[in-house]
């Protein structure tokens, strides 16, 4: 699991595990770490990873959102460099983080900065999609994005139990407006993407968030929602997808009778 170079000082690490990305980006005042892994074991491999890139010491860590696989090894990191280690996330998704992880305690709302000297990283809430928290990080000089789990490659994007999946096409319409044509997009998991992919899955989004209000407008029963449209993603994709969505139309959206 060697790092890889994708832009100026932006590492990736790929993990089989969940096939989720460590996202390293290297500064003058030293090095921010996106993303911490699922286990500690995990960390501390991914430590001596960072170990062999020779770029300096770890200053930050940015959880993109509170899942699991992205914030458990934030122990591990400041057990390494500093107990004070300071870790940057969304309000929400600090107070939704296990506090074993432990949580972020440099939050912000909508968007915050981290100088390290000669670059700066931009922390974007862009909206709710994923989870309630997700947050991007731009690399402007770097013309990178790292997206958290708004994006995946290697699978479906996980629209799971605490998604937003009616609301995940605008935010991912904002995420757009902070790429150009030749944006190197690091998703929350599989292979570096570019701008067309998220386009592509911004679209798939779209799709899945206007079938449900569509079905639900004709008075379609949330149970039979599947079998009465054509959608995008798999059914075990959308098992969470289509009652979240119902239960986040207004009322009256959901109350309409069959016609």
């Amino acid at each position: 699991m060697p790092f890889i170079e994708v832009a100026d000082r932006v590492w990736v690490r790929r993990v089989p595990s969940y096939d989720v990305n460590l996202t390293v980006v290297g500064g003058e005042r030293g090095l921010v770490v996106v993303d911490t892994l699922a286990t500690a074991a995990e960390a501390r491999a991914a430590i001596v990873g960072i170990g062999d890139l020779q770029a300096g010491p770890v200053v930050a860590v940015v959880n993109t959102h509170d899942h699991f696989d992205h914030v458990l090894g934030n122990a591990a990191f400041r057990e390494k460099y500093d107990a004070a280690l300071p870790i940057h996330a969304t309000e929400a998704a600090a107070d939704a983080t296990d506090p074993a992880a432990p949580p972020a305690d440099r939050t912000f709302s909508s968007a915050a900065v981290i100088d390290l000297g000669d670059r700066q990283l931009e922390l974007v809430h862009p909206g709710r999609g994923h989870t309630a928290g997700d947050l991007v990080v731009r690399v402007p000089d770097a013309d990178v994005l790292l997206v958290g789990d708004l994006v995946e490659e290697s699978a479906p994007p996980a629209l799971g139990s605490d998604s937003w999946p009616m609301e995940w096409p605008q935010t991912l319409d904002l995420v757009l407006g902070l790429a150009t044509p030749d944006t190197v997009v690091v998703p929350g998991h599989g292979a570096v993407v570019d701008r067309r992919f998220v386009e592509q899955q911004c679209d798939e989004l779209r799709a899945v968030a206007e079938t449900i209000r569509e079905l639900a407008g004709r008075g379609v029963p949330e149970a039979e929602a599947y079998a009465a449209a054509d959608w995008p993603f798999p059914e075990d994709a959308l098992h969470h997808a289509i009652p979240r969505g119902y239960a986040q139309l207004p009322r009256a959206r959901r109350q309409l009778p069959l016609i």
